[in-house]
């Protein structure tokens, strides 16, 4: 394996987090592992047969699994609701769904319904004094909520705005915490880079009406999740590590977040470790920094994390926080995909035990955990947004393995998404987007047959009767790890997606 030179790297590094246009053969600091069927362009698989859920998960001894709703599409965060029920986002669609409770005591949600929709990459969700909040990627906003009604009341007003929205880490996380304040992580716009201001790469807290903005913390990359640990209110934040510097370095994080608190990115990583791109001239900053409370293994990608507070589980368990790791994409053999377990011991340091593990079994994986919440049951609901399901985990329970009654979503009637284009403005752009294409190099990184040897392809087979012309458009704007963010014009975003939901992009492929 020849060495890259330093500035070849960074005229190249764009292109690099895909693999798509420098004409090098890549070292393992540049890997690229990531989950089949697509996820390049955020599609979700098949939910897992009832053999998979019998033959691959592990649990603690006690703790049955169950598939509680599927055929959710990219569901990310779950709120469980005081009657039982969840409120979920779905980001990519632009909603926010309700996922009835368990009211005919199969185990299974009683169906889904729809809440908001016409939303800015929706993520983040509170339930707090009769609102229902929600974070866009560059607001957040407020709907009176019902509870026995299941259902919203009034308009959705947007109380906070001006968030920076999109980059390559575009969701944003919320949560009110006991101090009444409603906290906000905005991660980073980047993988590793100085940002233009403050407002990325921190946490922020407003008052519940969002006035009163206060900078919380900062120096954090992508803190995903965050809650209060019971008994101290200690605020603990998860956080992704950068990428490109090989398997095993660097970790990722929990914090423990002190107000006014720097963690380091982008100068250092993990206990202080200089940055190699960053880092120069930054000693003292980096010395100032606040190291992690735990690391988690390179690459795992926690996102969120609950403490438990109810009682409904063993002795151990009381008082723990469940964090789920989404899985690796930059490393050469996949790791992470699993739920873990955290417990603060006497002497202060944390142990992370497995919890629900099997998403991931030698190189396959049939799901990415993305949230874990404690339900009003006491059971324990994980949202996985690869399968496009929520488990349900309870002690006391035997795994539910009969999936005959969950409640399924119909397969969308297929469509020509092209159908309201003129012809004339059609064949236009398709031109447009065939020329794009081809300018960025995309077939090195979807096409087999122009693919670097080693490296792992994204087909986009199906795009149609899965992505409108809008949805697609807008993907490009928001594009999941490890596509790049390309400065393309509205117009030109309409053009690539024509393209790629055209019979020519079809049979070019």
């Amino acid at each position: 394996m020849r060495k890259v030179g330093k500035q070849r790297i960074a005229a190249c590094l764009p292109m690099l987090l895909t693999v798509v246009s420098c004409t090098l053969l890549l070292p393992e600091r540049f890997a690229v592992n990531a989950p089949v069927a697509s996820m390049l362009f955020g599609r979700t698989i098949d939910a897992p047969s009832a053999d998979q859920i019998t033959s691959r998960f592990e649990l603690p001894p006690g703790f049955g699994l169950s598939l509680f709703a599927n055929g959710l599409g990219n569901v990310r965060w779950l709120h469980p609701t005081r009657t039982g029920d969840l409120i979920a986002s779905r980001p990519r669609s632009g909603e926010v769904i309700l996922i009835a409770g368990d009211q005919d005591g199969d185990g299974r949600s009683d169906g889904t319904f729809p809440l908001l929709s016409d939303l800015n990459r929706p993520q983040g969700l509170e339930l707090y004094d009769g609102w229902l909040y929600v974070a866009e990627t560059d607001a957040i906003g407020r709907v009176r909520f019902d509870n026995e009604s299941r259902s919203t009341i009034g308009d959705f007003e947007r109380i906070v705005t001006g968030i920076p929205g999109g980059g390559n880490h575009w969701g944003r996380t919320i949560g009110v915490g006991p101090d009444g304040y409603l906290y906000l992580s905005i991660g980073s716009s980047c993988n590793a880079c100085s940002e233009d201001g403050e407002r990325r790469a921190a946490m922020y807290r407003y008052k519940t009406d969002g006035t009163g903005a206060e900078l919380v913390a900062h120096g954090l990359r992508n803190s995903v999740g965050f809650d209060w640990q019971p008994g101290t209110n200690d605020l603990y934040a998860t956080d992704n590590g950068r990428d490109l510097l090989g398997d095993n370095f660097p970790p990722c994080e929990l914090n423990r977040i002190e107000m006014g608190g720097f963690y380091g990115w982008p100068f250092a990583n993990g206990d202080r470790v200089p940055d190699p791109d960053h880092g120069a001239g930054q000693e003292s900053v980096i010395r100032a920094s606040i190291p992690p409370a735990h690391n988690f293994r390179a690459h795992n990608a926690p996102l969120g994390i609950s403490f438990i507070r109810g009682n409904r589980v063993p002795a151990a368990l009381r008082g723990a926080a469940l964090v789920a790791l989404h899985g690796s994409w930059n490393r050469t053999q996949k790791d992470g995909y699993r739920v873990v377990s955290l417990r603060w011991l006497p002497d202060g340091t944390i142990q992370e035990e497995n919890f629900l593990s099997g998403f991931e079994v030698g190189g396959n994986v049939i799901g990415r955990p993305v949230h874990v919440v404690e339900g009003r049951d006491g059971a324990f609901y994980i949202s996985d947004d690869y399968a496009g399901v929520v488990w349900r985990v309870a002690y006391g329970e035997q795994a539910a393995t009969d999936l005959s009654s969950i409640n399924r979503v119909p397969e969308a009637d297929r469509v020509d998404p092209l159908a309201s284009i003129p012809d004339a403005l059609r064949i236009e752009r398709v031109g447009q987007g065939a020329d794009l294409y081809a300018a960025h190099r995309c077939a090195t990184c979807h096409d087999p047959t122009q693919a670097k040897p080693g490296i792992s392809v994204k087909r986009l087979d199906q795009l149609t009767g899965r992505y409108t012309l809008t949805t697609l458009a807008a993907l490009f704007a928001t594009p999941p790890s490890p596509m790049p963010i390309y400065p393309l014009t509205e117009d030109e975003k309409h053009a690539l997606a024509v393209y790629l939901l055209s019979p020519t992009a079809e049979s070019d492929r």
